[in-house]
């Protein structure tokens, strides 16, 4: 599924550069999930911005679903990130003038998909998260939980091969960050491949994988026995 190979990133700064990744290797397979962590600055976010296509590598290779990364044209990235990839924000990111149902139906636009059918399979979605009857709401009208929620069945929408998730639970409390955490691993159950940036112990253990940056380099990759959030709810 994902296949990343000496990855490095550096970043000017003034007239010297700061080396943010010093030789990545990860690989992770279908239906896996994994969280990455790591203090500030040790590389995981540029990481999360190069497997999302926001960022480019300065070298070393990254295969997506059989598909070389490399030399993205702002329309290709584009193009491949919706085809591909679907995101999850610590901030939901929705668009505040956006009903819920027509911020989930948002990525099937980008794809160029009739109104009728976008609509239909945006609230397929939020059904599917539990929000089929506030899909007339703006997000100002939607509690922190319920925000999350129409932003995963907005990344769900185009049906990506991955998903990314960066601090999905951060700005939420410890029984609606659990709640989202049960949902996220039922959509794992089901074959989805998550890959989850994440400060907070509890909620990395809630995956079947962990790995650990420090200083741009992987510490520590271990498989764990995966903590059922259900069991919080």
């Amino acid at each position: 599924m994902l296949k990343i190979n000496k990855l490095h990133k550096s970043y000017p700064i003034g007239d010297s550069s700061l080396h943010v990744l010093k030789g990545i290797d990860l690989n992770v397979e279908n239906g896996e999930m994994v969280a990455i962590m790591g203090s500030s600055g040790s590389g995981k976010s540029t990481l999360l911005n190069i497997i999302g296509m926001l960022d480019e590598a300065d070298e070393g290779s990254y295969v997506l679903d059989s598909v070389p990364i490399k030399d993205l044209t702002e329309k290709k990235a584009a193009v491949y990130r919706n085809k591909f990839l679907g995101f999850i924000f610590q901030s939901f990111n929705l668009i505040n003038y956006k009903t819920a149902v027509e911020n989930v139906a948002l990525p099937l636009y980008y794809q160029g998909q009739k109104r009728k059918e976008r609509i239909e399979k945006a609230m397929f979605h939020l059904e599917k998260v539990g929000l089929k009857n506030w899909a007339k709401h703006l997000p100002n009208e939607l509690s922190g939980g319920q925000k999350q929620r129409v932003a995963i069945a907005r990344a769900l929408a185009a049906n990506p091969k991955l998903l990314l998730a960066d601090e999905p639970t951060g700005a939420l409390d410890t029984k609606t960050s659990y709640e989202i955490m049960d949902f996220i691993q039922s959509l794992n159950d089901e074959g989805k491949t998550i890959l989850m940036v994440t400060h907070e112990e509890d909620i990395a253990k809630m995956c079947k994988r962990i790995v650990r940056l420090k200083d741009g380099v992987i510490m520590e990759d271990t498989f764990v026995e995966q903590v059922r959030a259900s069991q919080y709810v």
